[in-house]
């Protein structure tokens, strides 16, 4: 799409006399499950295996969705190891056990069941050590079949949806910390009924794969995370603003400060706004919310400074996920 010339020159015009330029930082957010401050030891379990009052109906179910119980053994032993490695890493626990020679059951049938009996939880946690029960209450690869003919070529499509269901225990208080779905889609392609046996093949490697990623996945819900995040700060003002705008844009961040904060104090309030707007970036790149929220609420209330109101609330909003995360960290400092 062609841009005529004048339309160019006014985008262009309007965004060299902007007032304000981009810019971003890293913010680490809490991790969306907390859990209890004495939680240092955790154990994994597996209870997606069908009880026997329901083992006919999961048989039937597995059937209709091309589900072998050796495909379903394989995604869930994949899903256990795949949490298990991902909170050993995380460094969050002393230590994490693995039990596989528990026979815990469920309804099965691609069905999340009802939670564990706290007396069985809490045996488990006795027995084992362990302070927290990670169970993956809910394992289903079920698959849809489907014959597509084109040019007179037969292409055999099976797509799979690896379904799984957490659950996270605390014995102690006898709560239900977490419960939580994880889908994955699979497409698998056979260019003829001869190769139907290797896509079958593939088909489960898949799966393994997409049930080791989930439980990685799930084990990012107790787990700190960064994001980048974009903020919008004032260049112009009074003629220092320029030289402020080239050392930030340079990086020099501390030397832009001085400058905003000489303007602070301008007899212009509309100068003074920005800068004490700009000074609130300058504390929340520096780690100093509490001096942000500050900042941002002088260039608001005294000021009437654009977009100070909206930044106010994300600093809010930040310590309140501060202090959420100051917990999170902590804990795991002292393990």
């Amino acid at each position: 799409m062609k841009i005529p010339l004048t339309l160019l020159g006014i985008i262009v015009v309007c965004y060299s006399c902007s007032s304000t330029n981009l810019m971003s930082l890293s913010v680490t957010e809490p991790a969306c499950v907390s859990l209890p401050p004495n939680a240092k030891t955790a154990a994994v379990v597996n209870r997606s295996f069908a009880a026997d009052d329901s083992r006919t109906v999961d048989a039937i179910h597995r059937t209709l969705s091309f589900e072998s119980k050796d495909l379903q053994a394989a995604g869930a032993g994949a899903s256990l190891t795949g949490l298990t490695d991902a909170l050993i890493r995380s460094n969050r626990f002393v230590s994490v056990k693995k039990l596989s020679n528990l026979d815990l059951r469920s309804y099965g049938a691609g069905v999340f069941p009802v939670y564990l009996s706290w007396d069985t939880v809490e045996r488990i946690c006795r027995e084992n050590n362990a302070d927290v029960l990670f169970s993956l209450e809910l394992f289903d690869a079920g698959s849809t079949v489907g014959l597509n003919i084109a040019n007179f070529v037969q292409v055999l499509n099976m797509k799979t949806q690896v379904k799984t269901g957490w659950r996270i225990y605390d014995p102690a208080t006898r709560t239900i910390l977490d419960q939580y779905f994880i889908n994955r889609d699979l497409n698998c392609q056979s260019g003829n009924f001869l190769t139907v046996a290797s896509a079958q093949l593939g088909r489960k490697e898949a799966v393994i794969r997409a049930g080791n990623r989930t439980g990685e996945d799930y084990a990012t819900r107790i787990i700190p995370y960064t994001i980048r995040v974009s903020r919008f700060y004032y260049v112009r003002g009074n003629a220092s603003f320029s030289l402020a705008k080239r050392m930030a844009r340079a990086g020099d961040w501390d030397g832009a400060a001085n400058i905003w904060r000489a303007a602070t104090t301008s007899r212009s309030g509309k100068v003074a706004g920005r800068a004490c707007y700009n000074m609130a970036i300058i504390s929340e790149i520096n780690g100093d919310l509490n001096g942000a929220l500050q900042w941002a609420r002088k260039a608001y209330e005294v000021y009437g400074t654009p977009y100070a109101l909206d930044f106010a609330n994300i600093l809010q909003q930040r310590q309140t996920n501060d202090a959420v995360l100051r917990s999170q960290t902590e804990l795991t400092s002292n393990n």
